[in-house]
């Protein structure tokens, strides 16, 4: 076992880990389906910007998220480039099959706390979701594909309310029996405030910790009720290493009802920096890459530093 924390970060020289999700949830959701080879620039201009974590396609079923129906092209096309990890959302061991048939080395599956959202969004229960992924971990292990897994909705949901932290931890610990390399708490709707980031995620590292599981903990904030930068700062604050974020903000779930984008990556490096944490990319490549992201999509991005710009006005680039 590796000698650190849950909450540590494993990239040498970099004190918060940013993995990019605009190439699965940012899109996920934009009624303008991007062609394969903008999503492949899309990856690419966020690891020429010094992101070596992309969440690049999502094995969803086609007729259901059509922006992901092209998810084995656009992992064939990227291949493995040394130094960068590409990974790829499962929610099923269908789509397990399909990940494993791409070459993808990384796997990260979705559980989530309530069931009338199971039942909408993955047409099942919080039990059969936590089997499913049990097996599929189990299968990753044994295929040399590194597994890990998010909890959606760790801090409310559209349909039940308030998420009990007994009830999200109670699912984290049946998570961890998966032996996840990643364990992350998501708030898919936009509706925790940073308080409740602090609580839940120093119950989960108690939570690891008791339990001597060796897994990095991670944090998936949306925007929806402006709070998602608050969330990422309390984050760290408490010891989270490794966040999730989208190039220009864009991004929802399709099925949480008046859904907004995921925090920007852009506005998110550009505050962790001026905080003094080093992220290891270049702001105004991101920037410039918004941009392009939004004339792709033919609507303005939300994130915030496409127009207001960095301040101090000097290029803020990985050091």
């Amino acid at each position: 076992m590796e000698d650190r924390t849950p909450m540590e970060s494993t990239r040498i020289g970099v004190d918060v880990d940013i993995v990019e999700v605009s190439p699965r949830d940012g899109i996920q959701n934009e009624a303008t389906l991007l062609s394969t080879e903008a999503k492949v620039e899309l990856v690419e201009r966020a690891v020429a910007a010094g992101i070596t974590r992309v969440e690049a396609a999502s094995f969803a079923h086609p007729g259901r998220v059509p922006q992901m129906a092209d998810a084995e092209a656009v992992l064939h096309t990227l291949g493995q480039p040394e130094g960068v990890a590409y990974s790829a959302l499962v929610l099923n061991e269908k789509g397990y099959d399909r990940a494993l048939q791409s070459g993808v080395r990384e796997i990260n599956m979705v559980l989530t706390t309530t069931d009338t959202f199971a039942e909408r969004n993955q047409g099942s229960t919080v039990d059969g979701l936590v089997e499913q992924w049990l097996r599929m971990a189990e299968r990753a292990h044994a295929d040399g594909i590194r597994p890990t897994v998010g909890v959606s909705l760790s801090f409310g949901c559209p349909y039940e309310g308030e998420v009990a932290l007994e009830r999200l931890l109670a699912v984290c610990e049946r998570a961890l029996d998966g032996r996840p390399a990643e364990l992350g708490l998501a708030d898919s709707i936009g509706c925790a405030v940073p308080t409740q980031v602090t609580e839940r995620f120093g119950a989960l590292a108690e939570l690891v910790a008791a339990r001597g599981d060796d897994v990095v903990l991670r944090g998936h904030f949306h925007n929806t009720r402006n709070t998602g930068l608050a969330n990422a700062v309390a984050a760290v604050e408490a010891g989270v290493r490794r966040l999730d974020a989208s190039i220009g903000g864009v991004g929802g779930c399709p099925f949480a009802p008046n859904a907004t984008g995921n925090i920007p990556t852009e506005d998110l490096a550009w505050m962790l920096e001026r905080m003094g944490y080093r992220t290891g990319v270049d702001v105004d490549a991101l920037i410039e890459t918004a941009e392009w992201l939004g004339a792709q999509l033919g609507h303005e991005v939300p994130g915030l530093l496409t127009r207001a710009r960095p301040f101090p006005q000097v290029a803020m680039a990985a050091g």
